[in-house]
């Protein structure tokens, strides 16, 4: 008996070194493998994003650098719109002072005239006459008053007048006259309106 119990005392610590056979190695050999495989795919991923970056990062400068020259040429072509409509509108003006200039010179030579009155009249009407032949190669006419019928698109009422000789809301007198640009209405006449009691009452 006491020979047995001597060898199973013996045994015991062999059998708990000794491991099942085929369990614990086979779990050493499949750990090294499984944490291969799963660094594998992170270092995949990783390249891929690092490009994907670089890619988003050179398109994004590319757009930064296309939307920088393009506003510094839409900056030019306003600067060159803003000069050309300054030139356009000087030279637009000059044309038309020049055109004014023989006008005021007669004007001058009519304040220098030391002649009468009637001279001085009769060189003024000249002037007049000299300057409504500068609008009209201008474009610019008259807008007809006495006589015509009363438009508040053309005329500007001052007031009104009794009038037998006119036909009720015609123009009756002209106090300023209105002038157009073609068909455009640079200013209107200021006129009073006949007031025609007797047609009225008709």
């Amino acid at each position: 008996m006491h020979e047995q119990e001597t060898e199973l005392t013996v045994m015991e610590p062999a059998e708990s070194v000794a491991p099942p056979a085929g369990e614990e190695p086979a779990a050493e050999a499949q750990a090294p493998a499984g944490e291969a495989a799963s660094q594998e795919p992170s270092g995949a991923e990783e390249a891929v994003s690092r490009a994907a970056y670089d890619q988003l990062k050179a398109e994004r400068d590319q757009l930064l650098d296309r939307i920088a020259r393009l506003q510094a040429e839409f900056e030019n072509a306003r600067k060159r719109a803003e000069r050309e409509k300054t030139e356009f509108r000087d030279y637009a003006t000059g044309n038309v002072v020049e055109q004014f200039l023989p006008v005021l010179d007669n004007f001058e030579l009519a304040l220098k005239s030391k002649g009468s009155a009637e001279q001085l009249r009769h060189g003024v009407e000249l002037i007049v006459k000299q300057m409504e032949e500068v609008l009209a190669r201008l474009q610019v006419t008259a807008i007809p008053t006495v006589g015509e019928a009363f438009d508040p698109r053309l005329h500007e009422a001052l007031g009104s007048v009794e009038r037998a000789d006119l036909p009720d809301q015609h123009v009756a007198e002209e106090i300023r006259r209105g002038y157009k640009i073609r068909e455009r209405m640079l200013r209107p006449a200021m006129v009073r309106v006949a007031h025609n009691t007797k047609q009225v009452s008709e």
